[in-house]
């Protein structure tokens, strides 16, 4: 009996060992199963649970960019903030608001019929319905306090550009929400200062809810909560009264001569700011989106063409940096030669003949080809090449603006004898209007050549950005000057001023045919100068793309409009004169 009680609970204990096996069994299996289906969440299906995840709450990742100022801190560009409205089907309880009480509520914040309201919010093919687009901080603040759950509201910023047109062409454009990488699209200085402008300190995200309302915890900033993060401000070298003075005059000058395009270009030669930048046609920022290619395009840095006699400045310049002249050089001008097949002739030839011996003031007054090719001939090609190359063409000139073109000044080893003779004034190469800009204003900064710039600096990056280079000796450059102010004097051109001596030269030029195969039937009319002569602080480029009716030159179209705008400039700068003193 008491054999058959051992053996009994000897079964039981065994029976007991056995289960406990097998729950341990169990248990260690679920252990080992657990851990593979955490490291599939956690490691092999991340990607699925955090997307999942981020449907349950929102970071708050606006970065506003920062604003960009002219040189006297007005405002051209800035961020604004607005709202898209959205509803959320899965949201909607009739026992709180029906469709219909929601559509009522919203109409007059949204300024929208209540019926084109309920439409939308009927429909079911899609988990969010965006109700309307940007809408302001008050109605976003008058539907808040509707306290509609159902109804999120997201919070984004958007590009504005306050005075509209100005200066369209130096601030380029932005849109956050255009680019295929996130990255947003953006030309003009909104993309050569992007680093500047989206530069913010490291700020944490703030986690909202679906329906907007802040999940606070001990990170959570306050001020990034109410303040979204926001880079720093651009100010720019750009006067808003020179340009707008600018563009205005530039605008009349396109309507009365019927012009296709034109440019202004106003820049301190002493330090490469570029004060004023109007390029036509014009287009408005805040609207890019409606402007063609044409309108949108800087031409002025893109597109080449023939500078016609304001090069003859360049030509003369070289041969007295190369010593094959000096200031009282005499040059006998035929009025009409021939350079292998080709017959150059001054533009009045057919009127008054052959000039004969000519001073270098009355080059530039009489604007004489041949005298200017005979100069050309005193340089070897090799010479007057590597001279071309130290004012900057056939090169970018550096400006802190996207799309700039180096030009076209082909090799000398390709040039022959007629090649050097159009070069002399101004056929043989083509050029930006930023490039002319740039090797005039050597010789208004005493040689030295500064690299054209729309943005203000800070010193270390001015140092690293902004380069000063010598292209002739400060003797030679005054020397130029010195003739160029003489030759306006003397002459009959409409830029004469009362109060200042002015430094400049006039040009014509054909334009090309597309193809590249001879010309057009209109003309490239322009004026390059600089004053005061005797202490220049502004140079000022003007360029007409075919002018129509009347006589198109030079000293027709573009003169007139430099001597207006030279005049409004030296009373806003205040410039000290240098006449009658």
């Amino acid at each position: 009996m008491r054999e058959d009680i051992y053996t009994k609970k000897e079964r039981q204990v065994k029976t007991c060992n056995k289960r406990m096996g097998h729950i341990q069994i169990f248990m260690a299996l679920f252990g080992l199963s657990l851990i593979v289906y955490l490291f599939f969440i956690q490691v092999v299906d991340l990607k699925h649970y955090r997307a999942k995840a981020k449907r349950q709450y929102r970071h708050s990742n606006i970065v506003m960019r920062g604003d960009i100022f002219d040189r006297n801190g007005i405002k051209l560009a800035t961020d604004t903030v607005y709202y898209d409205v959205y509803a959320r089907p899965q949201d909607f309880n009739d026992k709180i608001h029906t469709k219909e009480e929601l559509a009522t509520l919203l109409a007059p914040h949204l300024n929208m019929q209540p019926a084109v309201i309920l439409r939308k919010l009927q429909q079911q093919s899609s988990n969010v319905i965006l109700l309307k687009k940007g809408i302001s901080r008050e109605q976003h603040d008058a539907i808040a306090k509707l306290n509609l759950i159902e109804i999120p509201m997201d919070k984004k910023t958007t590009r504005v550009y306050p005075q509209e047109c100005l200066a369209s062409h130096v601030l380029g454009y932005y849109n956050g929400d255009a680019g295929s990488d996130g990255e947003g699209i953006s030309a003009g200085v909104e993309y050569t200062a992007k680093d500047i402008l989206e530069h913010t300190p490291p700020q944490k995200s703030v986690e909202k809810t679906p329906t907007g309302n802040v999940i606070y915890n001990f990170s959570t900033d306050p001020l990034a909560v109410v303040e979204p993060p926001k880079g720093e401000d651009v100010y720019l070298t750009i006067d808003t009264a020179i340009q707008h003075i600018c563009e205005r005059e530039l605008y009349r000058a396109i309507g009365k001569h019927k012009a296709k395009r034109g440019a202004v270009i106003v820049m301190n030669p002493r330090n490469g700011e570029i004060l004023a930048y109007a390029v036509y046609p014009f287009y408005n920022p805040n609207n890019y989106k409606s402007a063609s290619m044409i309108q949108m395009k800087n031409w002025t840095l893109t597109d080449i063409f023939p500078p016609g006699s304001t090069f003859k400045i360049i030509t003369i310049s070289s041969a007295l940096i190369l010593g094959k002249i000096d200031k009282n050089a005499v040059i006998y001008d035929p009025g009409k030669m021939k350079i292998d097949r080709w017959v150059i002739e001054n533009h009045d030839y057919k009127r008054k003949g052959a000039p004969g011996n000519i001073s270098l003031v009355k080059l530039f007054e009489h604007s004489s080809n041949c005298a200017s090719v005979k100069i050309a001939m005193m340089m070897s090609a090799n010479e007057f090449y590597h001279v071309l190359k130290k004012f900057g063409f056939g090169s970018k000139t550096g400006i802190d603006l996207p799309g700039e073109s180096v030009g076209l000044l082909n090799r000398p080893s390709t040039w022959n004898k007629s090649d050097k003779a159009t070069m002399s004034y101004g056929y043989g190469a083509s050029v930006t209007a930023i490039q002319m800009v740039s090797a005039v204003s050597a010789i208004a900064n005493d040689g030295v050549r500064v690299t054209p710039h729309v943005i203000k600096y800070k010193q270390e990056d001015y140092d690293k950005k902004i380069h000063h280079i010598r292209v002739m000796e400060p003797e030679q450059a005054r020397t130029i000057t010195d003739l160029l102010r003489q030759s306006v004097e003397q002459g009959h051109y409409p830029i004469k001023m009362n109060d200042y001596y002015i430094a400049a030269k006039t040009g014509t030029s054909k334009k090309p045919r597309e193809d590249g195969i001879g010309y057009t039937g209109n003309y490239y009319t322009s004026t390059i100068g600089f004053l005061p002569a005797t202490n220049p602080q502004v140079l000022i480029y003007v360029v007409v793309d075919s002018a129509q009716g009347g006589e198109v030159w030079g000293s027709t179209v573009a003169a007139p409009i430099f001597q207006t705008i030279a005049t409004q400039i030296a009373s806003i700068l205040n410039l000290i004169p240098d006449k009658h003193t």
